[in-house]
């Protein structure tokens, strides 16, 4: 690609900053420089694209970016991207990389799994950037292939055929309630979980009927969903502070533990199998490696 006159490095770094963070003070500090300084390269950035770029927010806080500032991420990334591949050493050392490491995955992986990986991360390669990212089904091959995308996890269902893979995560599912909850710590019989107030955790189709929903009808009972929500990261704390029950992933409630009390449901669930993917292009690649290789310890640490 072709830069427009004027531009450098640190224009391209002061952009992207800008763009990310839509905080003239924020994206200053991101880039170890001045406010003034800041607002220099702001005003040659306007001048080399002939755009205003940002423009204040109404709110009175940050900026906004405009139209043409928006066009130009796609383009941006693409010679950030080109720029960190060529100054990356041959030989990957941990302990000196900058690279930024993008995972695919849904919420309850990246709520089971984050915390670990991080930790990992930040012992082993102290400079190196973790980043999460929602996978769009639309675009995920692309991004894989194209290399935005380091590993994406999920189930196999969700991954391309040509892609390499390699089982993650086998886990099966609890049956959460408050700490202190109304019915006490009996065990959970069938009769007691349909007559309980439930939340569901769902993301697409009926909000208020999923897969324990499926498997209670195949035996001819219900349950009471009074409550459903999108997200998984908010499902613990909701189900802490009511009587409501919810039914999710071992290891992703028995990280609240202290606020929740945990239940084997009453009915046989499928267990729940998440693999990790990536493209056959980064098999041998030396960062690739070691970054599945964090993955798969982060993985194993949540058996403990």
């Amino acid at each position: 690609m072709k830069l427009p006159a004027g531009i450098d490095t640190d224009l391209l770094l002061t952009l992207e900053a800008l763009l990310d963070e839509r905080n003239l003070t924020h994206a200053a500090l991101r880039l170890g420089i001045s406010q003034p300084a800041m607002s220099a390269r702001l005003a040659r950035l306007r001048k080399v694209f002939g755009d205003r770029l940002f423009v204040a927010a109404p709110t009175g806080r940050g900026v906004l970016p405009t139209p043409r500032a928006l066009a130009l991420r796609p383009a941006l990334q693409q010679v950030l991207r080109g720029m960190s591949a060529l100054l990356e050493p041959a030989a990957f050392d941990p302990a000196t990389s900058r690279r930024t490491f993008v995972v695919a995955l849904h919420e309850n992986p990246a709520l089971t799994l984050g915390a670990d990986l991080l930790n990992r991360m930040r012992a082993h390669a102290p400079r190196a950037r973790l980043r999460f990212a929602l996978p769009d089904p639309d675009t995920l091959p692309q991004r894989m292939e194209n290399g935005e995308i380091d590993v994406f996890i999920g189930i196999e269902a969700a991954a391309d055929a040509g892609w390499a893979g390699r089982p993650l995560l086998t886990d099966d599912f609890v049956t959460g309630q408050r700490k202190g909850h109304p019915r006490g710590r009996r065990e959970l019989d069938l009769a007691a979980f349909c007559a309980a107030p439930h939340l569901l955790v769902s993301s697409e189709g009926d909000p208020f009927a999923g897969f324990v929903d499926r498997a209670l009808a195949r035996l001819g009972r219900s349950r009471q969903v009074v409550m459903s929500t999108q997200s998984y990261a908010m499902a613990p704390p909701l189900v802490a502070a009511t009587d409501l029950l919810c039914t999710l992933p071992r290891r992703l409630l028995q990280r609240f533990s202290a606020s929740l009390d945990l239940f084997d449901p009453p009915l046989d669930l499928p267990a729940l199998s998440i693999n990790a993917y990536w493209h056959p292009r980064t098999r041998e690649d030396d960062a690739s490696v070691w970054f599945r290789e964090q993955i798969f310890q982060a993985a194993r640490s949540t058996h403990r």
